[in-house]
């Protein structure tokens, strides 16, 4: 009976400390605006402007910021980035942010500022 009551008390310290990563973990999310961009353009690889307009401009990307995001990452070897106003990042879910390249999007994660890495939990359009 003791044996059970002392596993009951570990498993009850064990559950609140997972409770409570998980719940830091949740204050550390955040909501970024933005879009969905490749790093060779948004990070000046072979853009001017942080931007789509050359690459489209010249006809070999395709005609939509969507096309050029998807053309630079499959044949430039660029990695999909969320683009806001003032900062570029990187993410670390490609797959998610497949599905939304060269949209306009609300991505929710948590930002490792040593790698300036978004963990990305969602992204939806706006």
């Amino acid at each position: 009976m003791a044996r059970a009551r002392a596993i009951s008390v570990w498993a009850a310290i064990l559950c609140g400390a997972m409770l409570a990563g998980a719940s830091a973990q949740g204050q550390n999310e955040k909501v970024y605006e933005g879009e969905i961009a490749d790093s060779q353009c948004a990070f000046n690889v072979h853009s001017l402007s942080a931007s789509h307009k050359e690459m489209i401009d010249m006809g070999s990307a395709g005609k939509t910021p969507t096309d050029c995001a998807q053309f630079c990452v499959k044949q430039r070897g660029g990695k999909y980035v969320l683009q806001t106003k003032h900062e570029t990042y990187k993410l670390d879910k490609q797959d998610l942010a497949e599905k939304s390249a060269g949209l306009k999007v609300k991505l929710t994660g948590t930002l490792d500022t040593k790698t300036n890495t978004i963990q990305v939990r969602s992204i939806a359009l706006r």
